[in-house]
């Protein structure tokens, strides 16, 4: 019998930060406090505000399932997330989830998220705002749309048989984060997300959306910018022409 190096959890939640010391200590409880045991990974981007510091004492009361990974500089969401799928691959969790640190992803989602894999056969399963109408608190009109019509705009081009394309609050099989070549992944911003699901879907992975409601963060300030939503755009389509060649 396999026993992996972290035995306790199968699951690993990944949550990259870069100045989140108003949301890391309270998420990283919210996470401890549920049903399931789960281990969690931050990725900090060499925070100035200090969230590293704050992980690195709660590790002390959370020795065996809190981790920290600290890089040098801040490349972008999709660098981060490759380092900590790296990490978890390494140490053989079978389960791996996405996270926000700034609460926008409901704690109690978590097990939701993981019984779709775990139980449903999911290989991919999707915290989606989208797909029961759309399920966001809190944000501007403006942004809604912005969201809802750059998830059906990738949907469109791609083919992609997925409401919310653009989501960060994913839970993967390890296989099939093993499978698609993360050393390939070419996007840093929300295209990352993008690029993720297609892969897995060109892979014929397994994929489900998990409804869930969006809160826009009360602590601490967006990491969004016109950058970020322009590469999504423009990536999609490159991303495309790619995947039929």
């Amino acid at each position: 019998m396999h026993i992996p190096s972290h035995f306790m959890s199968d699951t690993l939640v990944i949550i990259p930060t870069y100045n989140e010391k108003e949301n890391i200590e309270a998420i990283i409880k919210a996470v401890f406090k549920q049903k399931k045991e789960f281990h969690i990974l931050v990725v900090d981007d060499n925070s100035p505000d200090g969230t590293a510091n704050i992980v690195d004492r709660l590790m002390t009361q959370y020795p065996k399932n809190l981790f920290i990974e600290k890089r040098k500089e801040k490349n972008g969401l999709g660098a981060a997330y490759i380092h900590g799928f790296e990490w978890a691959i390494n140490k053989q969790y079978d389960y791996i989830i996405e996270m926000d640190a700034d609460f926008s992803h409901n704690p109690s989602d978590l097990v939701r998220l993981y019984n779709a894999c775990k139980k449903e056969g999911a290989d991919v399963s999707i915290g989606s705002r989208y797909s029961q109408g759309i399920n966001v608190v809190n944000w501007p009109m403006k942004r809604v749309l912005l969201s809802f019509f750059a998830s059906k705009y990738v949907r469109f081009i791609t083919g992609i048989p997925i409401h919310d394309t653009t989501a960060g609050f994913v839970c993967y099989k390890r296989k099939v984060l093993e499978t698609i070549k993360l050393d390939s992944i070419r996007f840093v911003g929300y295209a990352f997300q993008v690029e993720m699901k297609f892969k897995a879907w060109k892979h014929k992975f397994n994929i489900k959306e998990v409804s869930v409601i969006f809160t826009e963060r009360t602590l601490g300030k967006s990491k969004m910018s016109k950058g970020i939503i322009f590469e999504a755009l423009f990536g999609v389509i490159k991303m495309r022409l790619k995947g039929v060649r």
